[in-house]
């Protein structure tokens, strides 16, 4: 059935409120009162069964009853009875439910909200929540929410799936004088997301920057396009709570037993251009001063300073919140000497020292708007004996204005006592972009810079890799027969070459003659490894010899293979041993990939061999990626410059660990029953000499998993 449009939740003709009350202290009278005193102009249908009128609109016993169309119901009832309702409102032919009500999946009755949910979706309508505070909407003035009736209008959009939080962030934006487009409670996202209200936002010109409150994420895999696609037109900056590091762990290897949900989390909002804050006060100082800046044309920045101390303290900021100041000392020069005492500093940060005048600040200032060659401004100031809070304040305002008419980025942080702690209360209020730290100030700074790389940078261009699946899912089939939900090694080397991946030579073998016969043709030195279902961990159990370089190495190492196994699991099922080709060394990596809870498919690169678990030096990516995101996922990690060669030696073939990644990747996206895919080490060699997998693990889901 055809989906509503999603105008018509955002700014719906009419609105019924099932639930509504004549008594002050209801939700039904709040939520009431909300959308009568925030001047909402369409039609407003009170639902009541005593058919009292309320607030001085005619009351209809049911929605039935209502003669005009109903785009938007309110639900502000009981759980146990709001699915009478739902088919009641099918019948009417509502649009969208908003389901204040709690009493659902979050106390454990998923089958109530499971079947609320059914009949409403089969009737064609969505629901947001349930158990939600509502939703406020400035396009029509429509504050159906039971939280502080007085919101003021903006350009800021909140999504939270926090109630109580929500309420709270409503009070906030009024103090911060912030004002909102519009906010949303999802609750417990039984039908409508993040995504949905995505949607809406992305092309909404009356929204500038989006905040999202995030507790869990479930559909990240559809999450993912829209929030690339959205942070290419505005800003979206998110605090998520649960910083959980064990929130997806995988016992089955090692990419499960690193993917710690925030750290997956954390990775996927960065390629996505998502601005992440550490807390709800950076959240709030990064929305209010996106809000109300433009985005810079470069990253050329200064400061301007009346004390070396705040300059240098701001300076840290800049390195710790990746700011590349602007470094031209004559062009610095030749901007800033005119208004320069001989004892100030033209250099950057630019030092016009302690004893410079709210004048000696404004003509600054002014010299870095007119400046060409300077994009964005931060102004800081520490009190002198001479500071006159009205004087300052008028000059900031004028300055300010200034700059937000011609559209250059400033920001300003004021340190000082009482009087500087009410000028910067009282411009904030105003709206203008002002904080009591040098820190504050800077993260805002970082906040905008990120943005301006996120909307400057190429879209995504993914490749379309040539994987032989259908010869993929018949070892899968073979491997679920056999009750086994991994692959064995000779079976990943397959599904390797149908990927175009380069695995060592080599065969099982099932006796002692045979090894030595396979190791001769092969030519030592030769890697043994024992090939068991019951043994995912070959090394742990004793089930891998390595450089193997004669005859008698062989025969020696088969027979203790077999015997440490034996002594792991006496239960231990061998099918064979594995004689394969002595890889060269080189530089030791790690490709994985699996299906997060949260994300679906996603990709980890790090250093690899024995200590991957120790070092956790790894990076994550949702998937698909392109060749410069795989770039990305490199550069992230701590030992990226190893690749780049070290004390001498040649650069590695990134290129061909590139082409690993993208292949992997592809596989997991193509082949659904790959649960895990892990190659470690994969072995990296100088450039044009290419990669080759020395070690592999696949894991496969059983079908019905597959259909969950």
């Amino acid at each position: 059935m055809k989906k509503p449009d999603i105008r018509d939740f955002f700014e719906p003709a009419s609105v019924a409120v099932i639930g509504a009350s004549e008594k002050k202290g209801k939700i039904g009278y709040k939520l009431m009162e909300n959308i009568i005193n925030g001047g909402y102009k369409g039609s407003l249908y009170p639902v009541n069964p005593r058919g009292e009128d309320i607030l001085g609109f005619k009351t209809y016993m049911s929605v039935s009853d209502i003669e005009g169309p109903v785009d938007m119901a309110v639900v502000a009832i009981p759980a146990n009875f709001v699915l009478e309702e739902v088919s009641k409102c099918a019948e009417k032919g509502v649009k969208f439910l908003v389901i204040i009500t709690s009493g659902f999946s979050e106390v454990g009755n998923q089958e109530l909200e499971r079947k609320v949910i059914t009949a409403a979706n089969s009737a064609g309508m969505r629901v947001l929540g349930p158990n939600i505070f509502g939703i406020y909407s400035s396009k029509v003035s429509l504050n159906a929410t039971f939280g502080p009736g007085d919101v003021k209008p903006g350009n800021a959009a909140i999504i939270t799936q926090s109630g109580a939080l929500g309420i709270a962030m409503i009070g906030k934006t009024s103090s911060e004088g912030i004002g909102l487009s519009t906010i949303v409670s999802l609750g417990n996202k039984g039908d409508m997301d993040e995504t949905d209200i995505l949607d809406y936002l992305a092309n909404d010109d009356s929204t500038k920057v989006i905040m999202a409150y995030i507790e869990g994420i479930t559909n990240g895999d559809k999450l993912v396009p829209y929030l690339k696609e959205v942070t290419r037109k505005k800003p979206v900056i998110v605090i998520k709570s649960g910083r959980s590091k064990r929130g997806a762990l995988a016992a089955a290897s090692h990419t499960g037993s690193l993917a710690g949900s925030d750290e997956v989390f954390d990775a996927i909002m960065r390629q996505c251009g998502v601005l992440r804050a550490e807390n709800l006060d950076e959240a709030f100082n990064w929305m209010k001063f996106l809000g109300k800046n433009p985005t810079p044309k470069s990253e050329r920045g200064v400061i301007i300073t009346n004390g070396g101390g705040i300059g240098v303290m701001a300076t840290d900021a800049c390195e710790k919140y990746d700011i590349p100041l602007l470094d031209e000392p004559e062009l610095l020069k030749k901007t800033f000497s005119e208004i320069m005492p001989s004892f100030g500093s033209t250099r950057n940060p630019i030092d016009i020292t302690g004893q410079a005048s709210s004048t000696d600040y404004q003509r600054a200032l002014m010299k870095a708007l007119e400046s060409d060659s300077i994009d964005f401004v931060m102004s800081l100031y520490c009190q002198t004996s001479d500071f006159d809070r009205e004087r300052y304040s008028e000059m900031l305002r004028l300055v300010y204005n200034e700059f937000k008419t011609r559209e250059k980025p400033i920001g300003f942080s004021l340190v000082g006592g009482e009087e500087v702690e009410r000028c910067v209360d009282e411009l904030g209020r105003e709206g203008i972009p002002i904080f009591k730290g040098v820190y504050e100030l800077v993260s805002c700074f970082g906040a905008l810079v990120r943005y301006r790389r996120t909307i400057s940078a190429e879209p995504s261009r993914v490749e379309d890799m040539d994987i032989g699946t259908e010869r993929i899912e018949r070892i899968i089939d073979n491997a679920l027969e056999d009750g086994r939900d991994f692959l064995l090694s000779y079976e990943c080397k397959e599904v390797l070459s149908e990927c175009g991946l380069p695995t060592a030579r080599g065969k099982i073998v099932t006796g002692i003659r045979e090894a030595v016969e396979v190791a001769d043709e092969i030519g030592y030195p030769v890697v043994m490894k024992v090939v068991s279902r019951d043994v995912l961990h070959k090394s742990d159990a004793g089930g891998v010899a390595l450089d193997l370089s004669g005859r008698e190495e062989v025969m020696d190492a088969y027979q203790l293979i077999m015997r440490n196994v034996k002594d792991h699991n006496p239960h231990a099922k061998i099918e064979g041993i594995e004689v394969s080709e002595m890889i060269p060394q080189g530089l030791e990596t790690i490709v994985g990939g699996r299906r997060d809870p949260s994300f679906g498919p996603i990709i980890m690169f790090g250093l690899g061999g024995i200590y991957v678990e120790i070092m956790k030096d790894v990076s994550f990516r949702a998937l698909p990626i392109d060749r410069k995101e795989a770039v990305s996922l490199m550069k992230e990690i701590r030992s990226y410059p190893l690749l780049l060669g070290v004390r001498g030696e040649k650069s590695k073939d990134t290129d061909a660990l590139i082409d690993v990644m993208l292949k992997v990747g592809a596989l997991l996206r193509k082949v659904n029953r790959i649960s895990d895919i892990e190659i470690n080490p994969l072995f990296v060699y100088e450039r044009g000499n290419g990669v080759k997998v020395v070690d592999i693990r696949i894991m496969i889901r059983k079908e019905r998993e597959v259909e969950g």
